[in-house]
């Protein structure tokens, strides 16, 4: 075990030397929170020699596991403070809640995952990394999670086809929302900064490709 350990450690430092040589990382909070986090321990047992490569990952139930670099330009463009409250749709196995919480603390993160298995194993994943007061709920995350907002920055980690209403409504004033949107089969990496007025000032970013968002205000089942 502490062979392994040692071995992904040093994996885990190559990748992020990679990351931030490649420019995906400029902020040291950032970067201190990719070497803060196994990744080996979110994905699936198989899979954990791959765990360091930029590549994304099945996890299950038709879900995987983002690319590290695709991770970082979420995290660089959405500008995380502490104390700031983060709403997560998609949790997944838990990597990314898990990036979030160094950035804001882990109270303040509420991570939504539709897939009741895929937040059951989440939950675990995160609770073994120490940190179990990152909040993971099952729901459909199209619509926000109301019960904790209003939130400074709500991330989708799966593509919509636009910005759902719930989560405009869910947003703080000068909050944030960073999500791919657009077809299916394509995406753009939208960062959306809510005016005083209500109204979004919507940026496009990268273009990419997420599993699609599945609810009331996004794809049908």
């Amino acid at each position: 075990m502490g062979r392994d350990n040692h071995f992904f450690a040093l994996a885990r430092g190559r990748m992020v030397d990679r990351l931030v040589a490649s420019g995906y990382v400029r902020d040291a909070r950032v970067r201190d929170a990719f070497l803060a986090v196994p990744r080996e321990a979110f994905v699936r047992p198989e899979d954990k020699e791959a765990a360091y490569e930029d590549t994304p990952l099945p996890i299950g139930s038709g879900q995987t596991i983002s690319a590290p670099s695709m991770i970082a330009i979420m995290l660089e463009v959405g500008r995380l403070s502490p104390g700031e409250r983060v709403l997560e749709v998609g949790t997944g196995s838990g990597y990314h809640a898990a990036l979030l919480a160094p950035l804001v603390g882990p109270r303040n993160v509420t991570s939504i995952e539709r897939h009741g298995a895929l937040a059951s194993r989440a939950k675990a994943n995160l609770a073994a990394c120490g940190l179990a007061e990152v909040t993971v709920v099952v729901g459909d995350g199209s619509l926000g999670y109301p019960e904790r907002a209003p939130y400074d920055c709500i991330m989708a980690t799966a593509g919509a086809p636009r910005i759902p209403e719930a989560w405009t409504e869910q947003l703080s004033a000068g909050g944030r929302i960073v999500a791919p949107i657009g077809p299916l089969h394509g995406q753009v990496l939208v960062t959306a900064t809510r005016r005083a007025d209500g109204t979004l000032e919507i940026r496009e970013d990268t273009p990419c490709a997420f599993v699609p968002l599945v609810g009331a205000q996004a794809w049908p089942g």
